[in-house]
C-alpha cells in the first residue's frame, strides 16, 4: 500500500482526494493536514510514503513545508497539487524538494500514476506546466561561483572542515555522507586548486579565507 498524507487548506479538497484515493487499489490515506505546519508534524509522526501538497496555505505554505520535509522527513516524497502553474511556483516547488507537480485539473488516474512514478524515483510534471518549468529554467541567470577556482559549495565545505583538522571519517560523519564521497570531493578539489596533499590544501583554504586559523 502507498501511504498518502494530504495537505490542503480547503476541507472539501481534502475530503474529495481522500474519497478518490480510497476508490483506487493500493492507496491508503493516513492523514490530512490543513496547513504546512500540520503537514510536517503529521509526516514526522506517520511517516507517509508521499505527501500531496497544496502550495497556498495559511501559517506555513507548501513551499516551506516541502523544504522542511526534505530536511526532517527525507524519505517522504512530495507531489505538489495546486491551482497555480506560473513559472515561479513551479521552480520554487522543485527547488524546495518536490518530486512531482500537478494542477488540480488532474484526473484521479493522473494523480495515482504520479504517486507511483514518484515512489519509483521518477520526477513527474503535469503537461500543463512543463512549458512553464522550461521557460523558468531557460530564463534563470547562470550563477557565478562565490568560491575561487570553480569550487562547488560542498567542495569548499569539505576543504574548510579539512582545514579545521577533521579526518575523512569525521568529515563524512559531519556531512552525513560516506567516506568514499568525501574522498571523491577531496580529489576533485585537489585538482581544481592544484594541491598535492592536505597541507597544501589547508594553506590554500587559509589564504583564500575559506576558514579561520
Amino acid at each position: 500500500m502507498i501511504r498518502v498524507l494530504i495537505a490542503d487548506d480547503q476541507r472539501v479538497v481534502r475530503e474529495g482526494l481522500t474519497m478518490v484515493l480510497a476508490l483506487m487499489k493500493g492507496f491508503e490515506v493516513v492523514g490530512t493536514a490543513a496547513d504546512g505546519d500540520e503537514a510536517v508534524t503529521l509526516a514526522e509522526a506517520l511517516r507517509p510514503d508521499v505527501v500531496l501538497m497544496d502550495l497556498r496555505m495559511p501559517r506555513c505554505d507548501g513551499i516551506e513545508a516541502t523544504r522542511r520535509l526534505r530536511s526532517e522527513v527525507p524519505e517522504t516524497k512530495v507531489v505538489v497539487l495546486t491551482t497555480y502553474s506560473d513559472d515561479r511556483s513551479v521552480l520554487d516547488a522543485f527547488r524546495a524538494g518536490a518530486r512531482g507537480y500537478l494542477t488540480k485539473d488532474a484526473s484521479g488516474a493522473q494523480i495515482s500514476e504520479a504517486l507511483r512514478q514518484v515512489l519509483d524515483n521518477h520526477a513527474v510534471v503535469d503537461p500543463a506546466v512543463q512549458r512553464h518549468l522550461i521557460d523558468a529554467i531557460a530564463t534563470e541567470p547562470t550563477p557565478r561561483s562565490r568560491f575561487p577556482d570553480g569550487l562547488t559549495p560542498r567542495e569548499a565545505e569539505v576543504l574548510s572542515l579539512m582545514a579545521g583538522g577533521l579526518s575523512n571519517a569525521e568529515i563524512a560523519s559531519h556531512l552525513v555522507v560516506s567516506e568514499g564521497t568525501v574522498k571523491s570531493h577531496i580529489n576533485h578539489l585537489f585538482a581544481k586548486i592544484g594541491a598535492r596533499d592536505r597541507a597544501q590544501a589547508v594553506t590554500y583554504a587559509f589564504r583564500q579565507g575559506l576558514t579561520e586559523p
